[in-house]
């Protein structure tokens, strides 16, 4: 179904651009999953690693992202923006958490996100090896696996000392921020790493409370914003401002732990913790 030019697009037309781009996407990530994949490394220092399956994926969600609003715009981690003048565009990152990808882990992910005017309204991100989906649109937020769907809800903890606080890796933090995460990390009560844009799901679902991060993307993060709203968590940046565009990020299942974690980032990087 294509959506004529200038028409806003409803929640049933996103939910089914958001199904369809990420079954596109789910064969050629599949196929590769733990196989002995040529990877490449896109900085000349550092290692930011890229994969066919990175590439071929993101192709087929740009396909179909196209036929279904081919006026709309389209953000991507691994091929050049498409510019059309559009307010709304599709964000996306074929397999986030690529490092967990090349390592055989399923904390990868598949992310798609809709922007309007800068403000993620829509998003999805799925797993297609453990088959779950979280997706948001319209407002309400659901959790898929095994042909069943439910409500996504985040957790009610509030208190940081209680938190299961989660980052990709404490070596995205460098110079003030380093004491800045030392210091929420202290306050926490448990500390997960490495699960990408998996530990934002799980936030959603309630059984993470609180994501801490910098040197973040857009792709990285705008799709996931959505999910963690409806699911009735808060998410910004550092200085409290919208996440879209990444740098750093913090989101948290209650407006408390999240106003708590905000001060306890900023008095560190003030040196006043």
């Amino acid at each position: 179904m294509t959506i004529s030019p200038g028409q806003p697009p409803d929640a049933a037309a996103i939910t089914r651009t958001l199904l369809a781009a990420a079954e596109a996407a789910r064969r050629p990530t599949l196929e590769n999953f733990r196989t002995h994949l040529a990877v490449d490394n896109k900085h000349a220092s550092g290692f930011d690693p890229v994969t066919a399956a990175d590439r071929e994926a993101e192709t087929a969600i740009r396909d179909v992202i196209s036929a279904h609003f081919p006026e709309h715009e389209i953000i991507g981690e691994e091929w050049e923006k498409k510019t059309t003048g559009s307010p709304y565009a599709w964000i996306i990152d074929p397999i986030d958490g690529t490092r967990a990808f090349i390592s055989g882990v399923p904390v990868w992910g598949t992310l798609i996100g809709l922007v309007c005017e800068g403000k993620a309204i829509a998003g999805l991100m799925e797993q297609p090896f453990t088959g779950e989906r979280w997706m948001a649109a319209g407002g309400k937020a659901t959790y898929s696996r095994g042909g069943r769907s439910e409500p996504l809800n985040t957790s009610t903890v509030e208190a940081l000392s209680s938190a299961r606080l989660s980052t990709t890796s404490p070596e995205l933090f460098q110079g003030t921020s380093a004491a800045a995460w030392s210091a929420i990390r202290d306050a926490s009560l448990v500390v997960r790493y490495g699960l990408d844009c998996y530990a934002y799901s799980l936030l959603a679902s309630g059984h993470i409370d609180l994501v801490v991060e910098a040197g973040l993307k857009d792709v990285d993060i705008a799709p996931l914003i959505p999910i963690i709203e409806a699911a009735g968590g808060v998410i910004t940046t550092w200085d409290g401002g919208r996440a879209e565009h990444g740098g750093t990020c913090v989101a948290a299942a209650t407006p408390k732990l999240h106003t708590d974690a905000l001060r306890i980032l900023r008095e560190a990087m003030l040196g006043t913790a």
